[in-house]
């Protein structure tokens, strides 16, 4: 398999301008700047079907092209907030190869006439951070960057911005109002970004992932890349495997990869030989997948067949050993505390959501506890302005329509066998360390 996102991560100092050149480095760049207009560039990314792989996955063309001629600036803004849990890609291709994202800022930005791109970095993310503001340096010392880059008219200026920990800031519109400086709230839409974004100017949000496959699309040609994917699912993307598998780990595969083959095949199979019980195949955010729903194709049109999602790659899998109860404790615990409250279904909800699930795995629960639940959950869903309130239901309602039986044991027994071995175990490592 030819890779594209990650070909240089095992390269010494691959984060370095010197060793990024040495492949083919910017004539991408240099490619869509002197060969090609706007428009041409634009075309070529919609050929290519590169979708956005940051969890929406709208076609990336399509969405450049919806910025129109105005007197107005026009801005690229780059989410690398990546705070969906069970998701780690982002992080590896700004410490990695950050000149290959540039090098797709630089094509994005002259595609539709931006001269400045922001990017939005989760905080906790020092290393990236370091090492993308390192990586702009030296392109702005190479002409890379800055004005006349690589000799022609074209001018782009390049910021960091340094998040504060808010997972809502990951949602577009949270994260334009963090930018001009104000609370990560999401903003009604329409207007949509591209036409009235950040400073009230047309703005095109992509995510890192997405921009990194450009200059390979530029340079290589639509067709290179759409053949490597599924159908309207070009290219590959970076899953991000976690849980009770022997490999855990980021693995760039092609779009359309089954799930099974990337749990049993690429990440080695379920830890200690167990059987596998549910899997998350696209953050925390997407409805779980049970062991007879793994043979699907993970691309956005066939999760979204089977009622899920391919959302950010997030892949986390689950063994035998897994009380479903905690496990939607933990989720709807997450979204309790990331709601920003704006939004009294979602501010109420998720948080009743929780300590519904909570009484329910410590044994307090009642019948009523259960019943009442999914009606809770699907109030939240469709009465949002974004879409948390969407992930709260479909996450959190997948647990408890799937696995209704181990909620059903919690109420009835007040524990279920796993949550009573879990507990052993945590109570005789407590008298070993005593």
């Amino acid at each position: 398999m030819e890779k594209i996102i990650s070909r240089h991560f095992d390269q010494e100092n691959s984060h370095r301008l010197e060793s990024y050149l040495k492949d083919s480095g910017y004539e991408g760049a240099r490619k869509a700047l002197t060969e090609m207009t706007p428009e041409q560039v634009v075309e070529e990314v919609k050929k290519s079907n590169l979708r956005g792989l940051g969890g929406a996955g709208f076609a990336t063309g399509t969405k450049w092209s919806f910025i129109k001629q105005t007197y107005k600036p026009k801005y690229l803004v780059i989410n690398g907030d990546e705070g969906e849990p069970g998701t780690f890609k982002d992080k590896y291709i700004l410490e990695q190869d950050p000149h290959a994202f540039i090098e797709g800022v630089i094509i994005t930005c002259y595609a539709f006439g931006s001269h400045k791109a922001y990017v939005y970095i989760r905080g906790e993310y020092l290393k990236s951070i370091e090492r993308l503001q390192a990586a702009i340096d030296e392109a702005y010392k190479n002409k890379f960057l800055g004005k006349e880059i690589m000799g022609t008219p074209f001018h782009l200026d390049v910021v960091v911005h340094q998040g504060a920990g808010a997972y809502i800031c990951g949602e577009e519109t949270a994260l334009l109002e963090s930018l001009e400086g104000k609370k990560g709230f999401p903003r009604l839409k329409p207007p949509f970004p591209a036409v009235s974004g950040l400073f009230g100017c047309p703005t095109v949000i992509n995510n890192v992932e997405t921009v990194t496959c450009v200059a390979p699309i530029i340079l290589k040609g639509s067709d290179w890349f759409s053949k490597l994917g599924s159908t309207k699912n070009g290219g590959n993307r970076l899953f991000c495997v976690s849980g009770h598998v022997n490999k855990p780990g980021v693995y760039e595969l092609p779009n359309g990869t089954t799930l099974r083959s990337i749990i049993y095949e690429h990440a080695g199979g379920i830890r200690g030989g167990r059987t596998l019980k549910a899997v998350i195949p696209g953050g925390i955010s997407a409805p779980i997948l049970t062991p007879d729903q793994i043979d699907v194709k993970m691309d956005f049109d066939s999760l979204k067949a089977i009622g899920s999602m391919a959302g950010s790659g997030g892949i986390i899998v689950m063994d035998d050993t897994t009380c479903m109860v905690w496990a939607a404790m933990i989720a709807s615990r997450f979204y309790a505390h990331e709601s920003c409250g704006q939004c009294s279904p979602c501010r109420e909800g998720s948080g009743w959501v929780y300590r519904n699930i909570k009484r329910i795995y410590h044994g307090e629960g009642q019948t009523h506890d259960l019943t009442h639940l999914p009606g809770i959950i699907n109030n939240i869903g469709g009465n949002t302005i974004c879409a948390f309130g969407d992930a709260v239901t479909m996450s959190i309602g997948s647990y408890v329509s799937k696995f209704r039986s181990e909620f059903e044991i919690h109420i009835k027994e007040k524990k279920c066998e796993l949550c009573m071995k879990k507990q052993g175990i945590v109570e005789s490592y407590a008298k070993i360390n005593h």
